[in-house]
């Protein structure tokens, strides 16, 4: 794991951008816009070999916002204020803030890690598990990053991913990218 000297340095080599705070040896995320909130649509079933009924999941992006209560149960999609561009030998972890799991919210529910050669606004899944609506502030920390160098040959830069850091667009893409079909469930 790379120390709060060290992300400095990369940063000032170009290894890295960050225009965000640090906090102790890591990067902290905070809320940005859009927000992508996941409606609840009753009983349907969403087929996920099959992108028109994952984006049925989804509301109108909230571009726009200085406040926004995130319901018990609720799932919202929220874009890192800050870009950030890592180079080919550097990682990063995502973890939630324990303040706010404390109080009910999971921040990142899924794989915490974020791959070589990213560059783009990194998007959190929000999940409210508590019993009370939370009031989530636009800027306000909610994660931190902590960053790794890659040991081995690597490439300065990797192949950026299609779906990757786009901040206009914050829904899965899960079935454009992979091809489920019936031999395959």
């Amino acid at each position: 794991m790379l120390s709060a000297t060290s992300i400095s340095s990369a940063i000032e080599q170009g290894t890295m951008d960050w225009d965000g705070q640090l906090r102790g040896n890591g990067l902290l995320l905070s809320l940005g816009a859009p927000l992508q909130p996941l409606i609840d649509r009753g009983r349907q079933v969403i087929d996920l070999a099959d992108q028109s009924s994952i984006d049925s999941l989804y509301g109108e992006p909230v571009t726009e916002w200085e406040t926004y209560e995130l319901a018990p149960g609720g799932v919202l999609l929220g874009a890192v204020a800050e870009p950030l561009r890592l180079g080919g030998a550097l990682m990063g972890m995502i973890g939630g803030l324990s303040h706010l799991a404390r109080v009910g919210l999971a921040v990142h529910v899924t794989s915490p890690f974020v791959m070589p050669g990213w560059n783009g606004h990194l998007t959190l899944e929000l999940l409210n598990t508590g019993p009370a609506a939370l009031r989530l502030h636009h800027g306000m920390p909610v994660a931190r990053l902590v960053v790794f160098a890659l040991e081995g040959v690597q490439d300065d830069e990797t192949t950026p991913h299609t779906f990757y850091g786009r901040a206009a667009d914050l829904k899965s893409r899960y079935a454009d990218e992979f091809t489920v079909g019936p031999s395959r469930r």
